[in-house]
């Protein structure tokens, strides 16, 4: 009897433990099919692809938590990104390219230690038009796009929201310098607010080249908003890229314009506007393109896209180099 007794406390207790713990399995599954051409000018080619990440990248991951009591609970989060066309990994390196953090979460906010995402990267393309994707334009035409998402060696503090302001700061140490050789460590910031009707979002990242002589250190800012109004959600974004490829002074500002039309509650159309301007030190080139999608929902996990995107680069004496996508896809997430 006693035993009996031992044995269902021991159970009791294992549960309850169990009960304040999780692990769990999630991923993205986006396959995309269709036609992407480049023209520089002189030659076009054109080829006919099916692509893995054609909305999210196509990735796998555990994550879990613990509650540590009075609020406090200890995170974990391991992704590692795939490419459905072919089955291999986005980067064969590493086990975890995306994320491979550990951290807290609590009423202070969130901290996660180890490679992820910048804060920069969290809300880079929040304000983008045409679903983020392979078929909007600011993908092509904008500089600030070349930022580093994620790094490894970060620590990470996400605040609270504040009567839906909040914000995020990260910072990454350059491990890999030595007295000879150069390193980056990168400092990465985001205010945003989320409202009705408005939302906004501020980033600012720089790129700090250790142990580099004459290299300016790359920085990027992005300010985006988005304004509700019936079915529709207006969709802005300005952005400004300094010191492009470390050369001092080499600029670009750009825009980007759209706006995300809700049909029906299974059928959002989008379309979009973006336009770049590089300085003379930085080519002196201009950069404009146009993206027209559709999305189509099927469930709260699986949905269908499909659209249209172009580009042009253009420079006094210099032929035109022009670029386009036609695709449809589909997303399920798990």
């Amino acid at each position: 009897m006693k035993k009996s007794l031992v044995a269902l406390a021991v159970l009791a207790a294992s549960g309850a433990a169990m009960a304040q713990s999780s692990v769990t399995l999630y991923g993205v599954a986006d396959l995309w099919f269709g036609s992407v051409n480049n023209d520089n000018g002189t030659t076009s080619l054109t080829q006919t692809l099916l692509e893995s990440g054609g909305v999210n990248t196509s990735r796998w991951g555990l994550k879990g938590s613990e509650d540590l009591g009075g609020g406090l609970k200890a995170n974990f989060n391991l992704q590692q990104g795939i490419k459905l066309d072919d089955g291999s990994a986005s980067v064969a390196t590493l086990a975890f390219n995306r994320q491979s953090w550990v951290g807290f979460s609590g009423g202070f906010g969130a901290v996660r230690l180890g490679r992820t995402t910048t804060a920069f990267d969290d809300v880079s393309g929040t304000s983008d038009a045409v679903l983020d994707s392979k078929l909007a334009p600011m993908g092509y035409v904008f500089k600030s796009t070349l930022y580093s998402a994620r790094q490894n060696n970060m620590f990470y503090y996400q605040a609270p929201d504040f009567g839906g302001f909040s914000g995020a700061i990260s910072y990454a140490l350059g491990e890999d310098k030595t007295a000879t050789t150069s390193a980056t460590s990168t400092t990465s910031l985001n205010l945003t607010y989320a409202g009705d009707p408005v939302t906004a979002q501020l980033g600012y990242q720089v790129e700090d080249v250790i142990n580099a002589v004459g290299q300016g250190d790359k920085n990027y800012f992005r300010l985006g908003g988005t304004y509700a109004f019936g079915p529709a959600v207006a969709k802005l974004t300005y952005g400004k890229a300094g010191n492009i490829s470390n050369v001092d002074g080499a600029d670009a500002t750009e825009w980007q314009l759209g706006v995300d039309y809700v049909l029906s509650p299974a059928l959002v159309l989008t379309g979009s506007l973006a336009q770049s301007s590089d300085n003379v030190k930085a080519g002196d080139f201009t950069r404009k393109g146009f993206g027209l999608a559709a999305k189509y929902i099927m469930s709260k996990r699986t949905f269908l896209y499909g659209g249209y995107e172009a580009d042009t680069t253009t420079k006094t004496n210099v032929a035109d180099q022009k670029h386009s996508v036609l695709a449809v896809g589909v997303q399920h997430n798990f």
